[in-house]
This record gives structure tokens, C-alpha cells and sequence, in this order.
């Protein structure tokens, strides 16, 4: 297998797209995709992060572009060169055209987050170029874990979101919610004025993205709601409570990125 097959493989005709707007926001988010790859000083790991975050395994993606897996898998780790912005193209409309086959669920998830608008209840967003284990995120923020679930159900994430709660609760819509996740729900939601746990964690139980990792603030784990760790178990979501600051937990969350 040579380094241009993705290159020069035959198209996959896309799935058709439902109208003009749906189409907008997959030409918006192909590029997004597109310039974070190629820009990257590690873009195997960039490429990577996209397609988990469409829940893609490397078979499927590559039986997509009618290339050996191991083609993909050398990309990611950085065995191969890295790929030109042609092949990152041709990578990125794979993902995209195998999300709209599936419905293109993922696809419509970012129309708010393309729109702009994010609510004053969030104290901050950041996106990750590396992804960080939901063991070093709880350290980072010296999180007690109150639920874990089995190891199938934890996975690597790849931003966080800090929430006030009662903000997010009284004066968002369900689609302004969706919001909070970002680029990805792979990612830890943080909520900080929270009194007991519970409300928060109705509000994810409602919502169709699940974060990868729940983290209370300002309360120990011993306080937080027994309801609050029920819904955290039938989620499968991890749930960690920490009481640190908050302008230490944004220092420690964003040295990950220069530590990498």
C-alpha cells in the first residue's frame, strides 16, 4: 500500500444532504476539521480525535476510502509522513459522508456551536489538541470520584466546559445546552454552584450527548446528592466532586495543552 491510496483512491459518492443549510454546516464543519488537521504540530493525534469523536473505528474508516486499515493507523501514531492537506480532505469528507449515511446526527450538532452564541453561564470552554484521561483530569482538579463507571465506558477526553449551573439551568434552552459541549462530548462538563448535585445531573439525563466525565464543584464527595450518583451510574458517566478554587482548577486544566 502506498502512501498516496487515500489519495488517489476512488470517491465514495456522499449520502444526499437534507437542504441547503444542513449542507452549509458540513461545508463549515469539513473546514474547521480540515485547517485544525493540517495545522497541527501533531496531526496523526488531530486526525484521530475527529474520528472518535464521530465514533469511527479505523476499519470502518478505511473500508469507507477502500484502503488497508493500516493506513490510517499510521497516520494517527505518526509512522507515516504527516498527510497533505489533499489526503486530510479526502480523510475529513470520508468522516463526514459516513456520518450523513448514518443520519447525520453529529453533523447537525454543531449548527449551534458554528452559529457562535455561547451563554454568560459559561466560565470557560477550551478544546484540547491532545486528549487527557479522565484519571489525570480528576487529579489535576484534586476530584474525589463519587462514580466510576467500568473501564468500556471511559474514554479519553478531549476539552472540558465550566458551567455556572443555576445560570445554565433557569435560562437555558435544550438547544442552547447542546451547546456547552464544544467541539466534542468527549469532554469533562464541569458545573460549579451546584448545592447538591442533582439538578445538573438531571439536566444530562435528559439531553441526548453524555459528557465523558461529570465533575462537581464546591462540594465534597460525601455531600453530593445520592440521586446525583444514581443518574451518573445508569449514564455510565464518571462523576468527581472537588472543592479547589476555581482560578486554580482553570490554571491546572489548561497547563495540560502546554505540558503537551
Amino acid at each position: 500500500m502506498t502512501e498516496n491510496t487515500v489519495a488517489v483512491s476512488t470517491p465514495v459518492t456522499p449520502a444526499p444532504v437534507i437542504n441547503g443549510a444542513y449542507e452549509n454546516i458540513r461545508n463549515r464543519l469539513a473546514e474547521k476539521m480540515a485547517g485544525e488537521i493540517t495545522l497541527s504540530d501533531n496531526p496523526g493525534e488531530t486526525l484521530k480525535k475527529w474520528r472518535s469523536i464521530f465514533e469511527i473505528s479505523q476499519s470502518d474508516l478505511a473500508a469507507f476510502l477502500k484502503v488497508s486499515p493500516s493506513v490510517i493507523s499510521d497516520y494517527e501514531s505518526g509512522r507515516r509522513k504527516s498527510p497533505g492537506i489533499f489526503i486530510v480532505s479526502k480523510i475529513v469528507d470520508a468522516i463526514l459522508d459516513m456520518d450523513v449515511a448514518r443520519g447525520g446526527a453529529k453533523i447537525r450538532s454543531y449548527d449551534g456551536i458554528l452559529r457562535g452564541g455561547l451563554s454568560d453561564s459559561v466560565y470557560d470552554i477550551h478544546e484540547y489538541l491532545s486528549p487527557i484521561s479522565v484519571d489525570e483530569l480528576t487529579k489535576l482538579v484534586r476530584g474525589e470520584i463519587v462514580y466510576s463507571p467500568g473501564s468500556e465506558y471511559i474514554k479519553p477526553l478531549y476539552g472540558y466546559t465550566i458551567i455556572d449551573s443555576l445560570k445554565a439551568i433557569l435560562s437555558l434552552s435544550y438547544n442552547e445546552f447542546q451547546k456547552l459541549y464544544g467541539w466534542s462530548s468527549e469532554r469533562a462538563m464541569i458545573f460549579t454552584t451546584v448545592s447538591t448535585g442533582r439538578s445538573p445531573m438531571v439536566a444530562i439525563r435528559v439531553t441526548n450527548l453524555k459528557p465523558g466525565l461529570i465533575v462537581l464543584h464546591g462540594l465534597l464527595a460525601s455531600q453530593i446528592d445520592p440521586i446525583a450518583a444514581k443518574i451518573a451510574e445508569i449514564e455510565h458517566v464518571p462523576l468527581v466532586a472537588t472543592v479547589m478554587p476555581m482560578n486554580e482548577i482553570i490554571r491546572a486544566l489548561q497547563s495540560h495543552d502546554i505540558k503537551h
